[in-house]
């Protein structure tokens, strides 16, 4: 199988989603439409698209987010799996009909999120996620609310091979550490509900079942290839 990957800001990359891939013997490619022109993949070449976070919304009148979300349409005819995170998931809903909003709290640092579906088998009721957005999606018709927390009730829905999350699993150590690096200060503000810095984000560590969930979620999307 071949999943390409659309990363739109250098710090925030697929982690261990390019872990499971190589686990299972998949090819992986990494595009970058926000900072190279012509990079999206061709429908026919990919058989599971990602589509990570960024710093940008999809209401942001961009050439490439509206070719991105093409890309996703077209994905989508053709039945093909697809999961994003944060942008990603923003991305989707708008692609199903759904809208882009500003949330009702900015949340960034880690918080639980709850499960309110048993439509994938073997997630635990809670986890502990890493948050990193000020917007959010309403939930496209005919999908299903997948996760919530107590400030952003819409924080993940499903629909089928779709599946889109407000927030990350996906991050490793690295990954975290790249991210308080370059766009610590994102959490450094009144308006971030969760009341974490950079430096307490990385105090916390990463939760081991993290990477268990994660993988989790993409081994039902690969079965639905079948």
């Amino acid at each position: 199988m071949h999943i390409h990957v659309l990363q739109h800001t250098p710090n925030e990359g697929p982690g261990s989603i390019a872990r499971w891939s190589e686990k299972h013997g998949h090819q992986l490619t990494v595009h970058h439409p926000a900072h190279f022109r012509d990079v999206l993949p061709r429908a026919e070449e990919v058989d599971f698209l990602v589509i990570l976070g960024g710093p940008m919304s999809p209401n942001d009148h961009l050439p490439w987010i509206a070719e991105e979300r093409a890309l996703i349409a077209q994905l989508m005819a053709q039945h093909k799996p697809i999961f994003g995170a944060c942008f990603g998931a923003q991305q989707i809903a708008k692609v199903l009909g759904g809208k882009v909003l500003d949330a009702p709290y900015k949340e960034v640092g880690w918080a639980p999120v709850q499960r309110v579906s048993d439509c994938i088998p073997g997630l635990p009721e809670r986890m502990e996620a890493l948050h990193w957005h000020e917007q959010m999606f309403t939930i496209p018709d005919q999908a299903e609310l997948l996760f919530s927390t107590a400030l952003v009730k819409n924080q993940g829905f499903i629909l089928g091979n779709i599946f889109g999350l407000q927030f990350h699993f996906e991050p490793e150590a690295d990954n975290i550490r790249e991210m308080v690096a370059n766009d610590g200060e994102y959490a450094n503000d009144a308006k971030n509900a969760l009341h974490q810095t950079g430096a307490t984000i990385l105090a916390h560590g990463i939760p081991e079942e993290n990477q268990e969930v994660m993988f989790r979620l993409l081994d039902y999307l690969a079965k639905q290839t079948n």
